[in-house]
């Protein structure tokens, strides 16, 4: 009876044991084969989800192009890439007009500044030097205004050129150009320059250094300092100030946003920071704008490690040549010649 009793209950444990391991082993299986198929069914699912998450206005030509059955995870694929045809269509339309636009601006701009320069060249009646000036000042205020949107325009489309530029380099030409600025806002300037090699486009990167500087200069009160910091992978602009209100500081990235009455300069249109954004957006770094306790802001430029890819090319329209433009020529050598007559009259006098 001791012996059955033992035999029955190893029996017992063999059908107990042996069961349970297959159970457990079956669902390990199932749920990994089902792990499989679905993550093999829902690829294509997860490709639209990556592609739409690194999708900007930066990479709208790139496509999913996906192959397979003809199924409804093909036709999701094939409708996202028509929906990236729109938009890239778009959106190279909407750049299009501004670059061709502001080009067509600066004829009408040119025209006035020589019309300006010939009817109101001296002598003068009294009174009118001023008029002239006054003039002069809003004629040249619109064409950096135009120049402005034309650099914002080329650096949304991307980069036309890509090649190793040290901004240690750009920072000291940008400093050494705004000398005069700096005087007349009687700010100090200092930098602490080492070796950046950047891949890029560097008459873009040129005028990112040159947006910051500028920027940190004139919205800076008198006696103010300028800090500018190039080393490792990143560019740090630093400025005295007044207070910024932290919750302010991305409008200050976005077109024709300034935070006047705060901020003391009145020059300028509101577009240097965005075409400082829009640059670093096509070099693939990041641009952060932090408040300081005593006033003024610190803004860096950090640059990626990875080489910067040129853009995809953008076909402006064939513009023909207005009336205007052929009459610029015309006024700006009517203006050489009187002032050329007006210097041989002074030698004969």
């Amino acid at each position: 009876m001791e012996v059955t009793k033992k035999l029955q209950d190893a029996a017992l444990r063999q059908l107990i044991l042996w069961p349970a391991v297959g159970l457990v082993l079956m669902a390990v299986l199932s749920w990994t084969t089902a792990w499989w198929l679905a993550g093999r069914a829902l690829r294509p699912v997860r490709q639209v989800t990556r592609a739409a998450r690194r999708m900007s206005g930066e990479n709208l030509h790139e496509r999913l192009r996906l192959s397979g059955p003809d199924d409804e995870l093909r036709e999701l694929a094939d409708t996202y890439d028509a929906m990236l045809d729109r938009l890239e269509k778009s959106f190279a339309g909407q750049r299009r007009f501004v670059a061709n636009a502001s080009h067509e601006l600066l004829t009408p701009l040119t025209v006035q500044r020589t019309s300006i320069e010939v009817g109101l060249a001296d002598p003068l009646p009294y009174g009118l030097a001023e008029v002239r000036e006054e003039l002069l000042t809003a004629n040249r205020s619109a064409e950096r205004l135009v120049a402005a949107l034309l650099v914002l325009a080329r650096s949304d489309r991307g980069l036309d050129q890509v090649q190793d530029t040290d901004v240690s380099v750009l920072v000291a030409q940008a400093v050494s150009e705004l000398r005069s600025l700096t005087d007349e806002n009687a700010v100090n300037v200092s930098t602490h320059i080492e070796p950046l090699t950047v891949s890029g486009d560097p008459a873009l990167l040129k005028q990112l250094v040159s947006n910051l500087v500028r920027n940190a200069i004139q919205y800076n009160h008198p006696q103010g300092d300028v800090t500018v910091h190039a080393g490792e992978d990143r560019l740090t602009v630093t400025n005295t100030g007044p207070l910024v209100d932290p919750d302010r500081v991305d409008a200050l990235f976005e077109p024709f946003r300034r935070l006047a009455p705060d901020r003391t300069s009145i020059d300028g249109h509101g577009l240097g920071l965005s075409i400082v954004q829009s640059i670093a957006d096509a070099h693939a770094a990041t641009v952060t704008a932090t408040p300081r306790a005593v006033g003024g802001l610190t803004i860096e430029v950090h640059f990626a490690h990875e080489p910067a890819h040129p853009g995809p090319p953008l076909h402006e329209s064939p513009r023909v040549p207005s009336p205007g433009a052929r009459r610029t020529g015309r006024l700006a050598r009517g203006v050489r010649d009187r002032r050329r007559t007006g210097e041989a009259t002074t030698r004969s006098r």
